[in-house]
C-alpha cells in the first residue's frame, strides 16, 4: 500500500499508509493530526488543511485551482509548495509524499 509521511507543527513525523481516492486531508485526519482542523470538511472553502508538500512532489499532484489558490492567498505562511490538503487525491502515484502542516493562521 502506498505512504504519506506527514510532518507536524512541532515537527514530529509519522508514515501513514495511504488509501486510494481519499484525500490527504481525510488521511491527514483520520490518522489522529488534531491540528488539521479541515473545518469546512474538505469543502475548499477554509484553508485550515493548509500543507506544505516537502519532497519534490508538486509536478505528481493535480493542478491548484483558482478558488484553492484564492483561498490559501489568506495565509501569511504560502510559500511555493502551499497546497490545501483537500484537495489533493491520494493514488498510488503519490506514494512517498511527504507534507507538513502549515502553522496556523
Amino acid at each position: 500500500m502506498a505512504k504519506l509521511t506527514v510532518v507536524g507543527r512541532a515537527g514530529e513525523e509519522r508514515t501513514i499508509e495511504g488509501t486510494e481516492g481519499v484525500s490527504v486531508m481525510e488521511l491527514i485526519r483520520d490518522n489522529g493530526f488534531d491540528e488539521l482542523l479541515a473545518l469546512c470538511g474538505g469543502c475548499c472553502s477554509c484553508a485550515t488543511c493548509h500543507v506544505h508538500v516537502e519532497n519534490g512532489f508538486d509536478d505528481r499532484l493535480p493542478p491548484m485551482s483558482e478558488d484553492e489558490s484564492d483561498l490559501l492567498d489568506s495565509s501569511d505562511h504560502r510559500d511555493a509548495h502551499s497546497r490545501l490538503s483537500c484537495q489533493i487525491v491520494f493514488t498510488a502515484a503519490l506514494d512517498g509524499l511527504k507534507v507538513r502542516i502549515a502553522e496556523e493562521d
